[in-house]
């Protein structure tokens, strides 16, 4: 089976067959299908992204199809991936197809918290008595680009856990509500880790997905070039012909009929079977807490209706498992120095643990 074919949005109308074993789920490679672009509904709209979005991006379907997911069980994202591989492209190019706000902070060793939050300043007002007043930081915003997110101390990393959590801004006891939707898709480079500061795992438990972008396909990278050699400024989303074809209501009405959408009591036993699966593996010293569990439920609603299923099946807790959960286990530091890998736990941990028929 391909890769594509383990995708909801790889394949339309019908259930997408069933899964190979465990090992092989690799749930955010793949195509959405093509849709009527004059189609009105929640999901039409939403999926009909993925083409406003691939006039500029090439070969990162899959990163595509977890950031979408994870705006729809309003949740956060982790990309890692080496520079030059179209982090930051995808996220400004989703946030002008779905017509949301999206500002871009690049975090370095300097970076104060209230740079990010905002701040109280002093309004001098027509007679100087103005006061104080709150200046919103750039978190004020549907969508918030947290670029190299490692590069920046802990305060100012923890300047946004408040944001993500609760989303708003607590400052001289007054309460700023964030704009909705909110996303934070915050990047990271896996090389390297001089003058870098690792998240602390309370602020990588907030995020609901962390996603590895690799390279593209020799095809791929191909037609990159040839795109570029066309004249394509990568910079200029609007240039390139992208237009909003989905907006925040799509997105409210998309989030009120996952709300609807069923979960079987044995299902929802699954998925606890396999978060105390993890907590008990013998290579891993931090397993997976309630919080994981709940993320994990919330991602498959949103796969499921995103594969067009009323209900969740076992194969959505699968297919999400690994993005949910791959950053919340901490494996035990001599079996990583032998080349144990959080993934491969987690294909373990799949494979014993018992599927509900």
């Amino acid at each position: 089976m391909s890769d594509a074919e383990l995708d909801p949005l790889a394949a339309p109308g019908a259930v997408p067959p069933a899964p190979p074993a465990p090992p092989a789920y690799r749930p955010f490679d793949g195509a959405p299908p093509p849709v009527d672009a004059g189609a009105r509904d929640p999901r039409a709209a939403i999926l009909s992204v993925r083409d406003e979005v691939g006039k500029v991006v090439v070969g990162q379907d899959g990163t595509l199809s977890g950031l979408v997911a994870a705006l729809l069980a309003r949740g956060h994202v982790l990309l890692e991936g080496v520079p030059g591989v179209a982090k930051t492209l995808i996220v400004k190019a989703l946030a002008a197809a779905l017509d949301l706000d999206v500002k871009r902070v690049q975090f370095t060793p300097d970076l104060m918290p209230s740079d990010v939050t905002g701040q109280l300043i002093l309004d001098g007002g027509v007679g100087g008595g103005g006061g104080f007043r709150f200046r919103p930081g750039p978190v004020f915003t549907n969508v918030l680009l947290a670029d190299e997110i490692n590069r920046t101390p802990p305060k100012t990393q923890a300047a946004l856990l408040e944001s993500m959590e609760e989303r708003q801004v607590t400052l001289e006891g007054r309460a700023h509500p964030l704009p909705d939707p909110f996303i934070v898709i915050a990047t990271q480079n896996p090389i390297e880790y001089e003058g870098t500061y690792p998240l602390p795992e309370a602020q990588l438990d907030r995020f609901l997905f962390k996603l590895a972008v690799g390279y593209p396909s020799a095809a791929q990278e191909q037609e990159v070039l040839a795109r570029h050699d066309r004249g394509l400024d990568p910079h200029d989303t609007a240039a390139a012909g992208i237009r909003p074809v989905a907006s925040a209501a799509d997105v409210a009405a998309a989030r009120a009929q996952i709300q609807d959408i069923r979960v079987e009591p044995q299902v929802l036993a699954y998925i606890v079977e396999l978060a105390r699966a993890t907590r008990t593996a013998p290579a891993v010293t931090l397993g997976v807490s309630p919080r994981g569990a709940a993320m994990v439920l919330h991602a498959a609603k949103a796969w499921a209706w995103l594969a067009g299923r009323p209900f969740v099946t076992p194969d959505e807790v699968k297919a999400v498992v690994k993005p949910c959960l791959r950053h919340r286990l901490q494996l035990r530091p001599e079996l990583e120095l032998e080349g144990a890998t959080v993934d491969g736990v987690l294909d373990s941990v799949l494979a014993a643990t018992r599927v509900p028929r």
